[in-house]
């Protein structure tokens, strides 16, 4: 089978799997919505003469399609560009430009319509992240600037740690009032980073610095993509029975009511194979890298518990592995974190609509989409004629945003920067 055919039918896969949660939930979507209004409306909370806004919910804001297109263009490029933070700039755009943070709150805590409004933010900013994922990694594919095996083992582990963590540790971890002391670790985190950047920090990471230079003087003569990422060595076959029986862990936990003890046995099925991959070796313009498939799993354990732990989305941690310990180039970074996030996305949007009936507005989405997909069409293209440095200079830029954001709102109680 050819690579094109394989990419063709993976990509046929994901699509496939992206729309079950449109064509499934819907039905269950609107009854739960419905009473949810029909409750607020018995609260006093919601009057039923006013005009309907989001979600059709009468008073709710009236979202401006035009507005979401834009912000999605930026949100797309900004991910398919880093790999990272489109998560968080779609929950701005959601919460403070859209203003449906405020309205949630102001149904009060544990009110049904607080938590379906909520739940309809985060389902709608995956669903962009999802999107721009799927794009970005298909066109950086192409492009020779994915290296799929690492993507894939960071996704075997933080998949499985996503809700098998959570689960074992219910009731008896919580960081979640250490969420100041996290805003101070992305800080130190971006100060590293930053580090990287000066010449003692670039001579430290020999290969990602030749392999940069190379692919910038590709660049600039607009050559094609056969010096790109080239796999050498590394199992396929077991890689994707490993990812898959990880991603059946998630689903069966999340959709299925008992027999508990299957997803936990499928999870670590999942990351025992793993660790029967052995090494990975690729070439990209010429620089041979190579790493044991069980680190990148392991990192994508780490990772998934600190997000959980946090109650945060844990994308832009991917971003630092990928360039301080995976030693990568920033023009390999950003596709191979999309992918990691595209698996992650199927699972929460499957088990958000199919198995908790979430609902979305399907208009406004569209038309964030629509700018999703231009956003993310333009950042791969773009994204090659950005050095190296200046690539890690705008991730580290956003760093300083997050870290600053959690600082703030675990330390003060609010956050000064949005989402407020």
């Amino acid at each position: 089978m050819s690579r094109k055919l394989k990419w063709f039918l993976c990509l046929a896969l994901v699509l496939g799997v992206f729309a079950g949660p449109l064509l499934s939930a819907t039905p269950a979507s609107a009854d739960k919505l419905s009473d949810a209004i029909q409750q607020a409306v018995q609260d006093g909370k919601v009057d039923q003469k006013a005009e309907k806004g989001f979600l059709g919910i009468p008073g709710a804001p009236d979202v401006n399609y035009i507005v979401g297109l834009l912000w999605a263009i930026w949100v797309g490029w900004i991910f398919s560009t880093v790999g990272a933070f489109g998560g968080i700039m779609a929950g701005v755009g959601h919460i403070t430009i859209f203003g449906l943070g405020n309205y949630a709150k102001s149904f009060g805590k544990g009110h049904v319509l607080n938590k379906l409004v909520t739940d309809s933010i985060r389902v709608s900013n995956q669903w962009l992240v999802g999107i721009s994922a799927l794009i970005s990694s298909t066109n950086y594919y192409r492009m020779g600037r994915l290296v799929a095996p690492l993507g894939m083992c960071l996704a075997i582990g933080g998949v499985g740690g996503s809700w098998l963590i959570p689960d074992l540790t219910a009731g008896k971890v919580s960081l979640k009032a250490y969420i100041g002391y996290f805003g101070i670790i992305v800080l130190l985190l971006g100060i590293m980073l930053l580090r990287e950047t000066t010449a003692s920090g670039q001579a430290k990471k020999k290969k990602a610095k030749e392999a940069a230079a190379a692919f910038e003087e590709a660049a600039k003569k607009d050559s094609g993509t056969d010096q790109g990422v080239k796999i050498l060595e590394g199992s396929w076959a077991l890689m994707f029975v490993a990812l898959g029986v990880v991603v059946a862990s998630a689903l069966w936990a999340n959709l299925v009511d008992g027999l508990r003890w299957v997803a936990y046995i499928l999870a670590l099925i999942g990351w025992v194979l793993t660790f029967f991959l052995g090494t990975i070796r690729f070439t990209f313009f010429g620089v041979e890298f190579s790493f044991k498939a069980f680190i990148p799993m392991l990192g994508g354990i780490f990772i998934a518990a600190i997000a959980s732990f946090l109650g945060i989305g844990g994308g832009f941690l991917f971003v630092p592995f990928l360039t301080s310990v995976a030693g990568l180039p920033m023009f390999l970074v950003a596709g191979t974190s999309a992918l990691v996030v595209l698996v992650g996305m199927i699972v929460s949007i499957f088990s958000y609509m199919v198995g908790k009936g979430v609902p979305v507005q399907w208009g406004f989405i569209g038309a964030e989409l629509i700018g999703i997909f231009i956003g993310s069409m333009i950042g791969p293209r773009t994204s090659k004629y950005i050095p190296d440095r200046w690539l890690k200079i705008i991730f580290i830029i956003l760093a300083f945003y997050v870290g600053i954001r959690y600082t703030t709102k675990g330390f003060l109680g609010y956050s000064i920067v949005p989402p407020f």
